[in-house]
């Protein structure tokens, strides 16, 4: 039975769109498949590893019957990656078997039944729903999602927290070393609130789908799962279950030492600043006095680099150690020409602000040099 006839480019654009949270080793067999579905003029693709599931459609030229096949993910997108562009596709399936046929060329792909392709429930209860334009989102994520935990215990760190309350979209995530938070007003169905972590390897994936555009992305949030709709992709992701650290209490209020500083000057010079820095130590000393701020790190070969600016501070000396890592993470997805520095002693964490803008921050804690 042919599934579908149409043009490469129909089948390896949603694809494409699914196939980036299929992982190469599984268990279960069925999670290395792709779904294909056909129905009345449409044919979905479905993926997931359990905790996702991504859906993307194309739409066809004829309307037939709903039928479905699952077939081997990797497989099938690189046969369509290496077919010429503008290649005539034909997928047909019999005797669980997958025949993708294009010119000349056959190939035959074991299948799996498509009853036993597992799916995520829909949610009990009640969702909140907001609306936004896709390059907004993608870019609050930009904002935070560097902060992310890897792996780490505290299973809750693995992932960012995703708020909304009273028409305002928060986004924060922290490893526990550094925390970044950004927020945007936006235009919610209710003024409800609900708070959810999601996973890392969610945020990840959001990140490569979302385009930089005006169009927007619908997100649903419920107890047990998130939602994100957007062009022909559909994607939903359980949460993580557990209690993020209250961020509120992170970000330090009355630091005293406070100086404005070249967004690009600063993040130059830790870039050089940071070659001599070691794999396994990536220590940089900031040493801040009226009206100049030096910027040293040593390595075990008593190495040394050393940077200075000018810079506009007129308060009391500071002597303090950071991971310059940390710091070019920010600095790397800023776009402002300028930065706010807040700092307390050698023991405390720094605030780093945006001018005149509340909607952004990010705090670092010290380290001993």
């Amino acid at each position: 039975m042919t599934l579908v006839r149409t043009s490469r480019e129909v089948l390896l654009k949603p694809l494409q769109a699914v196939s980036g949270i299929i992982e190469r080793r599984h268990t279960l067999p069925i999670l290395s498949n792709v779904l294909l579905q056909r129905d009345d003029g449409r044919l979905t693709f479905v993926a997931t590893d359990i905790e996702i599931e991504i859906t993307a459609g194309a739409v066809l030229d004829e309307g037939s019957g709903p039928d479905g096949v699952t077939v081997g993910a990797r497989k099938l997108l690189e046969i369509l990656r290496a077919l010429p562009e503008g290649a005539e596709v034909a997928l047909t399936a019999a005797d669980k078997r997958l025949q993708v046929k294009s010119g000349k060329s056959r190939f035959n792909l074991q299948t799996l039944p498509r009853e036993d392709f597992p799916r995520l429930a829909p949610p009990e209860g009640d969702s909140l729903r907001i609306e936004l334009p896709q390059k907004l989102l993608k870019a609050l994520f930009a904002l935070v999602q560097y902060a992310m935990a890897q792996q780490d215990i505290r299973y809750y760190l693995n992932g960012l927290l995703m708020l909304i309350d009273a028409g305002e979209l928060r986004v924060v995530a922290t490893d526990g070393h550094r925390l970044a938070f950004a927020t945007r007003a936006v235009a919610a169905e209710e003024m409800g609130r609900q708070e959810v972590i999601l996973p890392r390897k969610t945020i990840l994936e959001l990140t490569k789908l979302l385009a930089d555009s005006d169009d927007p992305v619908a997100i649903e949030l419920s107890a047990s799962q998130a939602k994100f709709t957007f062009g022909d992709v559909v994607l939903v992701s359980k949460l993580v279950d557990g209690k993020f650290p209250d961020y509120q209490r992170v970000i330090p209020a009355q630091h005293p030492k406070r100086l404005r500083i070249g967004r690009a000057q600063l993040q130059h010079a830790l870039q050089r600043a940071s070659i001599l820095t070691s794999d396994k130590f990536r220590g940089v000393r900031w040493v801040l006095t009226p009206g100049s701020l030096k910027i040293s790190c040593t390595n075990t070969e008593q190495e040394e680099a050393q940077e200075e600016l000018d810079v506009a501070y007129s308060g009391d000396a500071l002597d303090i150690g950071f991971n310059v890592g940390y710091l070019l993470d920010v600095l790397n997805n800023l776009d402002s020409e300028e930065i706010d520095c807040a700092l307390g002693d050698a023991n405390s964490s720094a605030l780093f602000t945006l001018p005149e803008r509340d909607d952004f921050k990010y705090v670092v804690m010290p380290m001993r040099i």
